[in-house]
């Protein structure tokens, strides 16, 4: 190469960078990508909805129930399985289940009742179950959530049965023996209660909340608040409502129920035990399809005699079958006697557990088959 009149080397030709990796993005460009992956996502999520809309026409022509709750909870695990963040699993969740709800709603309009007011811990099972683009109907007490799906004024109903901590929840047992409804699924939600008020800590005279939540909060209460009052309510909504007006008074509830009744948090996380949990069956009008991983629940009366219970109970052992819930309730009449609740590991149709309903029915002067579910896991 021919050098330059007076020996000076050739300048060296900066590299070219592209424009597009010279520019530094900016707010209004940022918004404007956001923008059309909005547009995507509307498009897709639409798409998404017209598939889920011919799948409930063909389960509508096969007769199949449109309230699919184990496949639903296969879609999510699924979609939580795929997701690589930054966006947490909580998120994710949330965002599928008002999208399947929604597309439920599609198949067919649905009517949910529950204890309410709203953001009561079963208004808060039932999102979780249900989502929010089903009718979710609030009543005024257990029963008359049962009355609802009896009446056929709801298509579901959802009701505690049971608390780590406090057992079972004698409303729910005595109403499953009056009305013949069927249990068709669970929910079994972790329950954080919190002290909610408008007043300082050092002002609480008085404390309102379910009995439950306050007997799951009662060491804590000894412990900050001894001077205080209880109060039993219908309702952990009823007790927020009540602090949203009375002066002096505090509400154990939901966080939730705080924000929706514009309390503050004037102590989190209260309940003794930090494992509490509250299973809550799905009631409708028949059992819950046949997954491969369920659970059936009965409910049973026998002979006032000695070793009629050990008789009737062998009948699990015989056919294999593993009890995850036992309980006795007492029966409401001049001559006394229980009824025996028993939840065990399959389902109505398996072939064991036919075999055992057969057996014990042969020895119970009165059997129910309360329903058949799938096995779920614990939700926060």
């Amino acid at each position: 190469m021919a050098k330059e009149k007076g020996g000076k080397k050739p300048t060296a030709v900066p590299a070219r960078v592209p424009a597009a990796q010279s520019r530094t993005p900016t707010i209004t460009s940022l918004r404007q990508k956001i923008d059309r992956l909005d547009h995507e996502l509307v498009k897709l999520m639409n798409d998404r909805a017209k598939v889920a809309l011919e799948v409930g026409r063909v389960k509508d022509s096969s007769g199949i129930c449109a309230y699919a709750p184990l496949r639903e909870d296969e879609v999510i695990s699924r979609v939580l399985a795929l997701n690589k963040g930054p966006l947490s699993e909580r998120c994710l969740r949330s965002v599928f289940r008002e999208l399947i709800s929604g597309s439920r709603a599609l198949e067919k309009e649905m009517r949910v009742a529950y204890l309410g007011p709203a953001y009561s811990y079963s208004h808060l099972a039932a999102i979780h179950r249900f989502g929010q683009s089903v009718d979710l109907v609030p009543v005024g007490s257990i029963p008359a959530v049962f009355e609802e799906v009896n009446r056929r004024h709801a298509e579901y109903g959802i009701v505690p049965v049971e608390n780590s901590t406090d057992g079972r929840v004698a409303d729910t047992l005595d109403m499953f023996a009056r009305l013949p409804v069927r249990i068709c699924g669970e929910v079994q939600l972790r329950i954080h209660h919190n002290l909610l008020g408008k007043c300082t800590r050092a002002e609480i005279e008085e404390v309102y909340s379910r009995p439950q939540a306050l007997s799951q909060c009662r060491n804590w209460l000894t412990k900050h608040l001894p001077m205080a009052r209880t109060i039993e309510v219908t309702s952990t909504s009823t007790a927020a409502q009540l602090a949203q007006d009375k002066p002096g008074a505090a509400a154990i509830a939901s966080i939730q129920a705080g924000v929706h009744y514009g309390l503050n948090v004037l102590a989190a996380d209260i309940e003794d035990n930090q494992g509490n949990l509250t299973r809550f069956a799905v009631i409708g009008e028949e059992s819950g399809p046949r997954t491969g991983s369920d659970k059936c629940a009965l409910m049973f009366e026998i002979a006032h005699r000695p070793g009629a219970l050990a008789d009737a109970m062998t009948v699990f052992k015989r056919n294999r079958l593993n009890l995850t819930w036992i309980e006795s309730f007492p029966i409401a009449r001049p001559e006394g006697g229980y009824m025996f609740f028993v939840e065990l590991e399959g389902h109505e149709q398996d072939t064991r557990v036919r075999k055992a309903i057969q057996a014990l029915g042969r020895k119970a002067v009165r059997l129910e088959i309360l329903g058949s579910y799938a096995k779920l896991c614990p939700i926060d």
